[in-house]
């Protein structure tokens, strides 16, 4: 069983799945670090507008990540 599962990992199908996973994991996880940045940045004073346009998020994004926390 082994040697199906090393046959398989060499498949390009299976690189490209790979690397699609890996860059959905790190595109979800760069977004988290934006959305957890927004109370620090409204605490400072900024307002919604500018926190938005500082992290390039939406205004419902902000709004709804001031409200989750």
């Amino acid at each position: 069983m082994l040697g199906i599962d090393d046959e398989l990992k060499k498949t390009r199908m299976y690189q490209s799945i790979k690397e699609e996973g890996l860059q959905e994991g790190l595109q979800e996880g760069k977004l988290q670090a934006k959305l957890d940045a927004v109370p620090r940045l409204l605490a400072l004073g900024l307002s919604v507008e500018q926190v938005a346009e500082i992290l390039d998020l939406t205004l419902e994004q902000v709004q709804q990540a001031a409200q989750n926390r």
